[in-house]
């Protein structure tokens, strides 16, 4: 049996993707080992097919978290055995590509997005630089890479010339999945999962509540660098008592909140070419949930809605567009139940068990 490691720099208990994948190679066959960090307040992992493996750290962010968590990674990787590494993002490629190549084994890039265009990385020179040099380092290297749209692929390819193939980030299509069987009725909720981070037009949300009647609640799910300040807005906001902050959830908890929403929330500001050509998780959660969903009108989603008609885009941000453009599809309750059937119907066809297939097929010809 082929042992493969799995490398993240994320609490693995809440990292949808990185799960999918280790459950995906380990039904195929593998001897799987997901790899990622201990947080103070990680909840205890559950039992899987796979082996889990969380590094603690003293530091937990900035530069001195990715060098102590590098060497804590490398130090692992090197005492066992591996037939392949896969890094997922560049926060974990160095020591990857450097016990892969000694081992002269198999590497593995999955790029999550274009890490040195995320918006905490773009506009920080040196640090950009320094990310940069770690991906010209690493990724040619790579004997397969792939990343989660064929916009972004397209891209990275481009950038560090070598093809990149394309595992979205879609759901497991599961039928026992609660939806939405009755046109909904006020509050409408308002759903936003996801990191608490710069660049989500999360300000936006709060600004455009206060504009919204009283009918309009906003649920956050999720937590982030921006926890505390958004907190803070929202406290302060005419429209406070209507704003929820729901912490970080498991994803099968997440699973069963998604589908009480009216509208999902999926904003994005156009800072740097990683969230222009992403393709996000929740998107594809949103759909599988019954739940039309607001987009950036960003190539990737100007598509899936053009094509699949699951959700509206905003050509901006702006609290006035926003809120205007919500109150006008509660006006039009017959726009939201065709979009809600469009995104029911879509469920079989982009989930993970068709991407799942392809992954398999992918880390097959590394041995091949």
């Amino acid at each position: 049996m082929k042992r493969i490691a799995l490398t993240a720099t994320t609490d693995l208990s809440f990292d949808q993707r990185m799960q999918r994948i280790a459950a995906a190679l380990a039904e195929g066959g593998y001897d799987v080992w997901l790899i990622g960090r201990a947080l103070p307040h990680s909840p205890p992992l559950q039992p899987a097919p796979w082996h889990q493996v969380r590094l603690p750290c003293r530091h937990h962010k900035g530069k001195l978290f990715y060098l102590e968590y590098n060497w804590k990674l490398w130090r692992l990787l090197r005492q066992l055995e591996w037939d392949a590494i896969a890094a997922a993002d560049l926060d974990t490629l160095l020591p990857a590509a450097l016990v892969a190549s000694a081992k002269r084994i198999p590497l593995v890039f999955d790029a999550h997005e274009h890490f040195t265009e995320v918006p905490e990385v773009v506009d920080r020179p040196l640090v950009r630089w320094l990310w940069e040099r770690v991906a010209r380092f690493g990724i040619p290297r790579a004997r397969l890479a792939y990343t989660v749209g064929p916009r972004l692929a397209e891209v990275l390819g481009r950038t560090y010339g070598r093809p990149f193939e394309v595992v979205r980030n879609v759901p497991v299509y599961d039928e026992r999945l609660p939806v939405r069987t009755r046109p909904p009725e006020p509050p409408f909720v308002i759903l936003y999962q996801g990191a608490l981070n710069e660049g989500r037009g999360l300000e936006c949300a709060i600004e455009a509540m206060a504009l919204l009647p009283d009918a309009f609640e906003l649920w956050l799910a999720g937590e982030g660098d921006l926890s505390a300040a958004l907190r803070q807005m929202a406290a302060a906001s005419p429209a406070a008592a209507r704003i929820r902050f729901l912490g970080r959830l498991q994803p099968a908890v997440l699973r069963k909140l998604t589908p009480e929403a009216w509208l999902g929330l999926n904003l994005l500001e156009n800072k740097g070419l990683s969230y222009y050509y992403s393709l996000a998780n929740k998107a594809f959660d949103y759909i599988h949930a019954g739940v039309p969903a607001l987009h950036p009108d960003f190539p990737e989603y100007r598509q899936l809605v053009s094509e699949h008609g699951t959700g509206l885009l905003v050509e901006r941000l702006d609290p006035a567009l926003l809120a205007r453009t919500v109150e006008e599809l509660a006006r039009q309750p017959e726009r939201w139940q065709a979009m809600h059937h469009r995104c029911l119907e879509l469920r079989r066809r982009l989930c993970w068990q068709h991407e799942a297939e392809h992954l398999r097929a992918l880390y097959a010809r590394l041995w091949a």
